[in-house]
């Protein structure tokens, strides 16, 4: 941006990391007892929690608008100016930089907190001027300093006297080539667009369509998700949940809602219908549907926690005379797997060992595994948006290593014919296709792929447009409205 493209009262601030006020504007005049609105202070205190503490948005913002008792109206606000501050704040820190004329490195995090917080408001939900400035300067006033209520003033006053337009061309302008422009414009760390690209090549798209579902794949990625419910096969139907909302698109046992908070629909209170998405579902009911169940059969869920996939899994396994094990190593996560399947008349048992290890006492014992793997997460972005600015490329390699020495343990506890089932909620290549291509390398004769593809078709609603391999199945938020889930089948030979 050159000086005449810059506007002309954002001025450097001088001193400090917060520096003086800028802009014409006067820092508004306390009057009375600081009031900040509870709907953005609770926004502002998930947001903060998740720089400092590495909180997980999902799991604290619930919490808090319970027990801050806010209205469905002030709650919803509050859901809305936190998810989307989350998942547009690496755009909002990029606006920021140009009114402040400095790096958001040399602010304090507090008062990015505050500045994103605002910058959401003006810049795309197009709250009054001057009410998102004014709550700003007092949120400040509230978790700072006096002092940095003027650098807050100055900056937000200069992102008003600009339309959002203006500030979008002006980001564009500032970006070096097409991929910082996506980075920017779609607040997407610039290595996660090059792992969805090669992705998305590596399904079978061109080069064309590429270019084409990247932007799609990125947009979805910064829409809410919808509340996908699953009615557990023989607790429940999906015709009896009372909500509205319809048949979701795939999956025989899913309801897609707009309810705001799920603990309000009775059968979910029960526990007989679970939030999941569309996507998890669909994962879970492939190693159901893979061949035909025969009584007696030992099923495991090897990575089980949080327990949603345990649940549909256990209540299928009942169905048909199976039975399931779920094993997760972490307590607390061990702990939400048995509420998870609570409402089963008979909740699977829950192990809490070391899954890379699970075949050296138990070889050749189940007839078919899921390995639910940890992974970046990459394929969720819509459901916890702060997850793109914590993971890195390093993460992808240590998982990597992970996620193989699962699939080598559940090979092992196979039995001969057993099938293995791996998911992961990523599309990055090096977790998902090359996996597969490494597993199969490594258990030569020992394991073959089956068709994924074909066992999905043989139970959707709808017919599901897959990519080319037949043996594995990418799952895509744009493209069929789930998480970037990805599944892939094996049987034992022998």
């Amino acid at each position: 941006m050159t000086d005449a493209q810059r506007p002309k009262n954002a001025e450097r601030p001088k001193h400090g990391r917060t520096g003086a006020n800028q802009g014409r504007g006067p820092v508004p005049k306390r009057q009375g007892p600081t009031i900040v609105q509870p709907a953005r202070r609770i926004a502002f205190e998930v947001i903060r929690a998740v720089r400092e503490d590495d909180a997980y948005a999902n799991l604290l913002l619930p919490t808090k608008i319970e027990r801050a008792k806010l209205s469905p109206v002030d709650a919803g606000l509050a859901t809305e100016l936190t998810y989307g501050t989350l998942r547009m704040r690496g755009y909002y820190d990029r606006v920021i930089e140009l009114a402040a004329r400095r790096s958001i490195a040399d602010i304090d995090g507090v008062i990015v907190d505050v500045l994103e917080l605002a910058a959401h408001q003006l810049l795309s939900l197009r709250v009054a001027s001057h009410a998102a400035v004014n709550e700003a300067v007092e949120l400040a006033r509230v978790v700072a300093s006096r002092s940095s209520t003027g650098f807050v003033n100055g900056v937000l006053r200069t992102i008003t006297r600009s339309t959002p337009e203006e500030w979008q061309e002006r980001v564009l302008e500032s970006a070096g080539n097409d991929d910082a422009r996506l980075e920017v414009l779609y607040s997407h760390p610039a290595w996660i667009i090059r792992a969805f690209r090669r992705a998305l090549l590596t399904d079978g798209d061109s080069a064309d369509e590429a270019a084409v579902d990247l932007v799609e794949l990125l947009e979805a990625d910064n829409e809410p998700a919808r509340l996908g419910l699953i009615a557990l096969p023989g607790l429940a139907s999906r015709d009896d949940i009372t909500a509205d909302g319809h048949p979701s698109a795939y999956s025989p046992y899913g309801f897609i809602t707009d309810a705001g908070d799920p603990r309000s629909i009775a059968e979910v209170r029960r526990g007989t219908v679970r939030v999941q998405d569309e996507g998890s579902q669909l994962a879970a009911l492939a190693l159901v549907n893979a061949a035909p169940v025969v009584e007696g059969e030992r099923w495991l869920d090897l990575c089980a926690g949080p327990g949603g996939k345990s649940a549909v899994l256990a209540a299928s396994a009942s169905l048909a005379g199976a039975t399931l094990i779920a094993n997760e190593p972490v307590a607390a996560r061990a702990e939400l797997v048995r509420n998870a399947v609570a409402a089963l008349p008979s909740p699977p048992v829950v192990w809490q060992l070391d899954g890379t290890r699970i075949g050296d006492d138990h070889a050749g014992e189940f007839d078919r595994i899921l390995v639910d793997a940890p992974c970046t997460g990459l394929g969720a972005l819509r459901r916890r948006p702060e997850a793109r600015w914590r993971k890195s490329p390093a993460d992808v390699s240590s998982l990597v290593v992970l996620q193989s020495r699962l699939i080598d343990a559940a090979i092992t506890a196979l039995k001969p014919g057993g099938i293995l089932a791996y998911v992961t909620c990523s599309p990055h290549v090096a977790e998902t296709r090359g996996q597969v291509a490494d597993a199969l390398k490594r258990h030569s004769g020992v394991i073959e792929p089956l068709g994924t593809q074909a066992v999905l078709q043989s139970f959707v609603s709808s017919p599901l447009r897959l990519g080319a391999d037949e043996t594995q199945a990418q799952l895509w938020p744009h493209a069929h409205g789930t998480d970037a889930m990805f599944i892939a089948l094996f049987r034992k030979v022998g």
